[in-house]
């Protein structure tokens, strides 16, 4: 993470005059904020839900992981390492069996004791199959939970196969009140954290207040207000005129400022998902052409950041079970044509319309991105579109069960790991019972279950061999970057960006000059 110290070309984007001059109509309520301690956040887009059981999903989580819901362990982002949260300590029992000491005098939000029974409800409900939870099928998969109070703040909770770093994966799972309900997802969250969800004005804003029953250090920061813009220009002008105090996620060529921005890498991997399933790209060859095609240089200082990174695999080098020997495909759109042409003649039907699915403002620049990927891709012959979505309808493209008549799709996605271990990121998208797959392959599913099981090197390498089979073998994908995140932070706060700044943002590290 750096301080920006350089201006970025805007030649073609709205200026920040003329941005400011689009924000000048909403000061009325952000400055009856300031005059309180309310940070005010501007985001790139509404949130889909508040649930607690979604918190690790980037829209909701900005909002709600640590400020209203908390999880037992915490992952620090720098290096992965496991602290306490509202566990104060964990042991080991057997291979499959960890026992959880739980933080005394909690208290829920809403007035419930935390204590063992009552984690143990919100750990199941997060684990329920009936209830749509990203958690559960994002970052435990195939593994089966189950907790039993052993004590009035003794937890212990088992598996259904060894799981050595169950203390790591239990730092993704956010505990809601025992009255929370239980077979719907909640626009209310209830939890422990250190602000209480006040209200959401729909298409308008979400505010948090602070919680002065909570058990930690009293944060300095009495509640934030969330709004959002969807052009980043107007966000980075927004804090600098005071309109806003932090703008976490804005467009490289917006990052002007070297006293308010900060540049970091967020450990965010970009990709396009292939539906492998679907003609033509039930096809190597054409999947194969897909990479060829793409020139990945020519995005890298134009439309998106010059410190992004190639990337081969869903997960950035920090974490356990990165392959450092997968090599990035070269741009060949001389070979890209010349596969086409072996799968027409096997007859292939490589003329049928593939569509990009695109999100609107998943990073800044993405629906630029992907025009220009789908210009690379209609130059070697392929019949692609695109078309952007809001995330609510995008979601539907994400997320199994897929639609039938969906088509030859073209995913544009973006995952984030920060978690140190590939558990959290591989059978979720690449295995037969991932919720996020597009692919089924056996024998890479038997090795996705052992690596799970495993610890040390024979973990990391068994990971690495997986990451090997979906670049290689399978091609699942056509891999872009391992991203760099930019965030304009205004002068009334302290706050220091971080690799997890794009998915969490916590109010409780703020304070004011």
């Amino acid at each position: 993470m750096k301080q920006m110290t350089s201006r970025h070309g805007a030649g073609r984007w709205l200026t920040a005059a003329a941005a400011v001059t689009a924000v000048l109509g909403v000061t009325g309520a952000l400055h009856s904020a300031q005059a309180q301690k309310i940070v005010t956040v501007v985001l790139s887009e509404e949130p889909e839900g508040l649930d607690g059981c979604n918190a690790n999903r980037s829209t909701v989580g900005r909002v709600a992981k640590q400020n209203i819901v908390e999880t037992l362990t915490e992952i620090d982002p720098k290096d992965g390492t496991i602290r306490p949260r509202l566990a104060t300590s964990w042991t080991k029992v057997n291979a499959t069996t960890w026992r959880f000491e739980l933080r005394k005098g909690v208290k829920f939000h809403d007035g419930a004791d935390f204590n063992a029974t009552n984690a143990s409800k919100a750990i199941s409900r997060t684990m329920d199959s009936k209830l749509d939870c990203e958690t559960r099928t994002k970052s435990f998969g195939d593994l089966k939970l189950s907790t039993k109070a052993v004590g009035s703040h003794t937890l212990d909770i088992s598996a259904n196969k060894p799981v050595p770093i169950l203390p790591t994966r239990m730092g993704v799972v956010s505990l809601s009140s025992p009255n929370t309900r239980t077979d719907k997802l909640v626009l209310n969250p209830i939890g422990t954290g250190p602000y209480v969800f006040d209200k959401w004005t729909p298409g308008q804003e979400i505010t948090l207040k602070r919680f002065n029953g909570y058990w930690g250090k009293k944060p300095v920061v009495e509640g934030a207000r969330y709004i959002w813009r969807s052009e980043s220009t107007v966000r980075a002008a927004m804090v600098e005129v005071g309109e806003a105090d932090i703008a976490p996620n804005i467009a490289v060529q917006d990052a002007t400022n070297p006293k308010m921005d900060f540049s970091y890498p967020n450990s965010e991997t970009t990709r396009l998902r292939i539906d492998i399933t679907q003609a033509p790209l039930n096809d190597k060859r054409v999947r194969l052409a897909l990479n060829y095609a793409f020139d990945r240089d020519a995005l890298i200082g134009s439309i998106l950041s010059k410190d992004i990174e190639h990337a081969t695999q869903i997960i950035v080098p920090s974490i356990n079970g990165h392959n450092p020997a997968l090599k990035v495909r070269k741009y060949d759109p001389a070979m890209a044509k010349k596969l086409i042409a072996e799968a027409k003649a096997a007859g292939v039907p490589v003329g049928k319309e593939i569509v990009i699915i695109g999100r609107t403002n998943i990073y800044p620049n993405g629906t630029e991105a992907m025009e220009a990927m789908m210009s690379m891709f209609q130059d070697v012959g392929l019949n692609v579109k695109l078309r952007m979505m809001e995330v609510g309808s995008w979601l539907k493209y994400l997320t199994k069960p897929y639609d039938k008549n969906r088509g030859a799709i073209l995913l544009q996605a973006q995952h984030d790991n920060n978690n140190g271990d590939a558990v959290f990121s591989v059978f979720n998208k690449f295995a037969c019972g991932g919720a996020q797959s597009s692919i089924c392959n056996k024998p890479m599913d038997e090795l996705i279950s052992k690596a799970s099981t495993m610890s040390g090197d024979e973990r990391r390498k068994t990971w690495q061999e997986v990451n090997r089979i979906i670049y290689e073998d399978i091609t699942s994908d056509v891999w872009m970057y391992h991203m760099v995140g930019y965030s304009r932070v205004g002068g009334r706060i302290n706050f220091t960006p971080s690799i997890s700044t794009n998915s969490e943002l916590h109010l409780e590290e703020m304070s004011f000059k």
